[in-house]
């Protein structure tokens, strides 16, 4: 199968690499010479293509399926919208017009286009609250990536991802130093989110329909970080109520949103469909890690 990544970043080399050792034919986009580089480091072939620009794509070859994983590096709902919903539409449509069209599309999306359900849990069927300016670009991309595809005799699948966490983005000090506010975290580890996708496109899954990507446990963030603590051979962090958070004045609208947003999501239906996790809980996720800083806490003077 091959298969074009499109934005092959932190979740899509992972894809490529995992691809190319099941015996397929991944492409890496990236808009720069130096993420195409990194991607034939990976051992697979890089494009440098810009998925905002449809002339920009015809260097792409022609493939079975399409993966979007373009981000829009943290920037405002501006610069979102410009990569989620004119450059997937662009792409789709540069795609979806040759002569040879793929046959999937794959969107990764976030659970973040749940909002807040005060820990109740969430899976495909609850219905998506949107509650800022870019979660509402997430929530019309996901539209576009499962209606648009269908004009061109494409099936479209949102891959929706909890929180990334792994090589590079375990983030412990956040944990180990505190505070920490109560509430639960949705996580993947980088890993099940490329085998996720990868599992739906070669074992031909899901055609016009949303996945939850997020692992066996929601974790609750005090226990989560508890337990890190521990690990890690430290005294466990400082704790606050969501009310104390909040009482804080310096907080930004965003931080505001994220400290009150809670929810426990479900992965009933990529488990039921088959996929087997890597790493099925935090447990398992976060043991390299937690290994690395004690080797490096050891060599401390």
């Amino acid at each position: 199968m091959r298969v074009a990544i499109l934005g092959c970043g932190y979740v899509g080399r992972e894809l490529g690499r995992q691809l190319l050792a099941a015996g397929h034919d991944p492409i890496g986009v990236r808009r720069s010479s130096e993420g195409v580089a990194a991607i034939e480091s990976d051992g697979f072939e890089g494009v440098q293509a810009d998925v905002t620009e449809s002339p920009s794509l015809a260097v792409v070859p022609d493939v079975d399926g399409v993966v979007f994983a373009a981000s829009s590096g943290g920037r405002d709902a501006e610069a979102a919208r410009e990569i989620y919903v004119d450059g997937l539409e662009t792409a789709i449509e540069a795609f979806g017009t040759r002569e040879d069209p793929p046959e999937r599309f794959v969107y990764t999306s976030s659970t973040g286009v749940y909002g807040d359900h005060g820990g109740d849990w969430v899976d495909e069927e609850t219905p998506i609250e949107p509650t800022t300016d870019k979660t509402e670009v997430l929530a019309e991309a996901e539209r576009i990536a499962l209606e648009v595809p269908d004009r061109y005799g494409i099936d479209g699948t949102v891959a929706r991802f909890a929180g990334l966490y792994g090589p590079d983005r375990y983030r412990l000090e956040r944990y180990l130093e505190g505070p920490v506010t109560e509430g639960y975290l949705n996580m993947i580890h980088r890993d099940d989110a490329a085998g996720a996708v990868r599992f739906l496109l070669t074992d031909d899954l899901a055609r016009e329909e949303t996945v939850l990507v997020v692992d066996d446990e929601p974790a609750d963030r005090w226990t989560f970080a508890d337990w890190l603590a521990e690990q890690c051979g430290l005294e466990p962090p400082e704790k606050r109520t969501t009310d104390e958070r909040l009482a804080e004045d310096d907080l930004s609208e965003a931080t505001r949103r994220r400290v009150s947003t809670s929810k426990r999501c479900s992965n009933a239906t990529l488990r039921g469909l088959g996929y087997d996790l890597v790493y099925p809980t935090y447990r398992e996720g976060y043991r390299d890690a937690i290994e690395q800083f004690r080797r490096e806490r050891g060599r401390r003077p």
